[in-house]
């Protein structure tokens, strides 16, 4: 993991949480990876609920300088994807696993912090990014703020 940058050491850290915390997911979580791949395939998970958690982005906070150092608090925003499909096994929906999962997904992140961060992580917007031919695709962006500390001398 050394050579992972610290936005992808949060994603793994956000990938292990849910498949501890989250049994409606059966350890069907992945990373940023995976879901580039199923992308480029134009393709989802073919078993769901399933999940995918990517780095989503940073947004800078208020900076300043002193004493040879600066320092800048930020955000790091996590998404994680989730995808249903409207059948499952034995003609049960796992669409009505909606609201169970995107709940047990919040009640997993929220309040907690990975090590080597500042903050710990709120729920930022959720929504549906998709609905085709019987398959859900609903978006979930956390962040947690954490902090820059540059020596500049």
């Amino acid at each position: 993991m050394a050579d992972q940058s610290p936005d992808q050491l949060v994603a793994e850290a956000v990938i292990e949480r849910l498949k501890e915390r989250v049994s409606l997911l059966e350890n069907r979580v992945e990373g940023a990876a995976h879901l580039a791949q199923l992308m480029a395939s134009n393709n989802l998970p073919q078993i769901t609920p399933a999940a995918n958690v990517i780095s989503s982005g940073l947004a800078g906070r208020e900076a300043g300088a002193s004493a040879g150092f600066f320092t800048q608090g930020f955000d790091e925003t996590i998404t994680v994807y989730l995808t249903f499909r409207n059948v499952q096994g034995k003609g049960a929906r796992t669409i009505d696993l909606y609201l169970p999962v995107r709940q047990a997904v919040i009640e997993a992140i929220c309040g907690w912090s990975p090590a080597d961060t500042v903050g710990v992580f709120r729920l930022v917007a959720a929504r549906t990014e998709n609905m085709q031919t019987g398959t859900l695709l609903y978006r979930i962006d956390f962040a947690i703020g954490d902090q820059l500390r540059i020596n500049v001398t």
